[in-house]
């Protein structure tokens, strides 16, 4: 009788700590990591704010696992594409246009998970799973290198310039002061196809002459 007692209660204490997870969530995709605060999040979980403290020390940590939560589930996303039939190039594109047309849906909630300051453990989610993004954008890359979709290039230098341009770009259009517009929607289309244009054409385009790649020796 101990043991299922103790097991009825790992599933509770379980199940408050999911639903405080989703609650930051909730709670950030309304007011942004700064406008969050744990009693809100305590509020939204129904739960009190000593409860959100026992499971989560602080507020940095709370955040952070809500951000890796969420963004494990987009990566998960992201690479369900990634590994779909077709042409290296073509999936590559889907799989940016999966991550930039998600991000625009949810722009409060995507602003603070690329780039809304916040506690320095967030900032330390945020670059893992930036990597996790990179590594999709890596297999793709180096599928098109073997079909012949791309040139010969160094994929991870490659795929973490593709994340820097994809998350670069959205930061802008994402912020809470870039509000939408009436009408807004060709203009969020524009900038998708931009995003996809760009960064096909940066992995796609054939290697420049070697006089115009000085060595970083040669560098002023």
């Amino acid at each position: 009788m101990a043991y299922r007692r103790t097991e009825r209660v790992q599933e509770q204490l379980q199940d408050k700590r999911d639903r405080i997870l989703q609650a930051v969530r909730a709670v950030v995709a309304e007011v942004g990591f700064r406008g969050a605060q744990v009693a809100m999040v305590a509020e939204a979980a129904e739960v009190a704010t000593g409860t959100v403290y026992r499971h989560f020390p602080s507020k940095g940590e709370l955040f952070a696992e809500a951000l890796a939560l969420n963004a494990g589930h987009e990566v998960e996303v992201v690479a369900a594409v990634a590994k779909s039939d077709g042409p290296a190039a073509a999936r590559l594109a889907d799989a940016l246009r999966v991550f930039a047309v998600r991000a625009v849906r949810a722009r409060r909630l995507a602003y603070a998970m690329i780039a809304e300051p916040a506690e320095p453990e967030v900032d330390a989610a945020r670059l893992v799973y930036r990597r996790a993004f990179a590594d999709v954008f890596e297999t793709l890359i180096e599928d098109g290198i073997k079909n012949g979709e791309f040139p010969a290039q160094n994929a991870r230098a490659a795929a973490s310039c593709v994340m820097g341009a994809l998350n670069e770009a959205l930061i802008g259009p994402l912020a809470p002061e870039s509000r939408p517009q009436k009408g807004d929607a060709p203009t969020t289309k524009a900038l998708v196809d931009a995003i996809v244009a760009f960064c096909l054409q940066a992995v796609a385009a054939r290697p420049y002459p070697r006089p115009l790649l000085r060595s970083v020796e040669s560098t002023p």
